[in-house]
């Protein structure tokens, strides 16, 4: 867990809604199991994988034969350099050697279920999404995909829906009301998920 008290908060939620939340912030090898047995539904893991920003397979192999590649998200946060997204890592500061491609994501997704990518770049500024980046993702995943990142509206869902056609969802973070944002109601989320928005 990446703060103080996070643990005992993300615990406490666990104990509220078991096997319904993903627990992630400094899940390595050594605890990952331990947050699956408290109740998580899914581990993600992002830093573990790149020691000295690099990419380690090993890592990533151990990781996934503790936990099962069922119960891992591998939490891509990448940074944009000119036409392309490199993975990052320390908040991400750190630039790893790894480049976001589909011969990449197609490498990790024999190890996880799911993807969470963090456009960096965008993150928290309630600006815009990077297109590029969802239209990208589209074209390569084949697993669950996730993308987070500069969300700004409620027709943010359908935009990415649209680039990826259908294969990305979205996640909001600064712009969300439950979040302390003012520009997306999670009450209107819920709608337009079911349809009536």
């Amino acid at each position: 867990m990446l703060g103080p008290n996070c643990e005992s908060a993300a615990r406490e939620a666990l104990d509220a809604w078991p096997n319904g939340l993903q627990v992630g912030g400094g899940i390595n090898v050594q605890n990952a199991q331990k947050w699956i047995d408290w109740g998580a539904e899914k581990v993600i893991v992002t830093s573990y994988l790149f020691p000295d920003a690099k990419f380690s397979l090993e890592r990533l192999e151990e990781l996934s034969n503790a936990v099962g590649k069922d119960k891992l998200v591998v939490d891509v946060s990448c940074r944009r350099r000119d036409d392309k997204w490199f993975v990052a890592t320390n908040k991400w500061q750190t630039i790893t050697d790894t480049e976001v491609t589909q011969e990449t994501l197609s490498l990790l997704s024999s190890y996880c279920s799911e993807f969470l990518i963090h456009a960096a770049d965008v993150e928290g500024l309630c600006s815009g999404i990077d297109e590029d980046l969802v239209r990208a993702l589209g074209e390569w995943s084949t697993i669950p995909t996730t993308y987070a990142g500069g969300g700004k509206d409620i027709g943010d869902l359908a935009l990415v829906k649209q680039l990826s056609g259908g294969k990305v969802d979205l996640t909001y973070g600064s712009a969300l009301d439950i979040f302390g944002g003012d520009k997306v109601k999670f009450e209107d989320c819920v709608k337009w998920n079911q349809g009536s928005l």
